[in-house]
């Protein structure tokens, strides 16, 4: 089985010979009284990778140069900026048989949580470099202004929350007709009333509410 590990977009030289994934959890099991232990299922944590990688000091037939040969130099200074840029990247491994066949892959945004370097005489010149990654995953806060109130010697302030919460039928000034639409359900989704398609066929002055094709602009306000 032939593999190639990718960090972001660059190529690892050596094919490293083992890789452990860790799929983490956070499940929680407590004690209830006169029940004995329960389980609390939660969403699953994130994975963690850990590998070893040889990075060669000299051009071997086996190793893969996406660009040409690049020297250790080269691998230890890329490898350092994913390290100290804080920001995630790709860790990809690609699966194939020894016929060529394409078997599967691994493909996840993660962050480079540590790695150590490793000079041993029986390697020559060569590097191992041991990695431990983990998945990231992004997420949003949110943020809200208070609003001041006015008092006699001072402006009153008009703001509100910069992430208001959003409808799940949110109002639209108008609406491009796709297949299979109606009048009725166009009003339903975002109006919040079908039968707010006699109103909107008359502001749009459709003949026939039911005759009504892909692309057309249908106003809703």
């Amino acid at each position: 089985m032939a593999y190639v590990f990718y960090l972001d977009k660059l190529p690892l030289p050596v094919t490293p010979s083992r890789i452990t994934m860790s799929i983490m959890n956070q499940n929680k099991t407590i004690n209830l009284i006169n029940h004995g232990e329960v389980n609390i299922l939660k969403a699953a944590g994130l994975t963690e990778i850990e590998f070893k990688a040889t990075i060669p000091q000299l051009r071997y037939p086996y190793a893969i140069y996406k660009d040409g040969f690049k020297d250790a130099a080269y691998y230890l200074e890329f490898i350092e900026k994913l390290k100290i840029n804080q920001k995630p990247f790709q860790f990809i491994v690609t699966r194939t048989s020894p016929s060529g066949k394409y078997l599967f892959d691994t493909n996840l945004t993660v962050s480079l949580e540590d790695y150590s370097i490793d000079e041993d005489a029986e390697e020559g010149l060569d590097l191992v470099i041991s990695f431990k990654l983990k998945q990231f995953k992004s997420y949003s806060t949110k943020k809200f202004v208070i609003k001041k109130e006015a008092t006699a010697n001072s402006k009153a302030v008009s703001t509100t929350a910069t992430n208001r919460p959003t409808t799940n039928k949110p109002a639209a000034k108008t609406y491009t007709v796709q297949k299979g639409d109606s009048l009725f359900n166009i009003c339903k989704k975002y109006l919040g009333e079908g039968n707010k398609y006699k109103e909107i066929a008359k502001l749009n002055k459709l003949s026939d509410p039911s005759k009504i094709y892909p692309g057309q602009i249908i106003k809703l306000s």
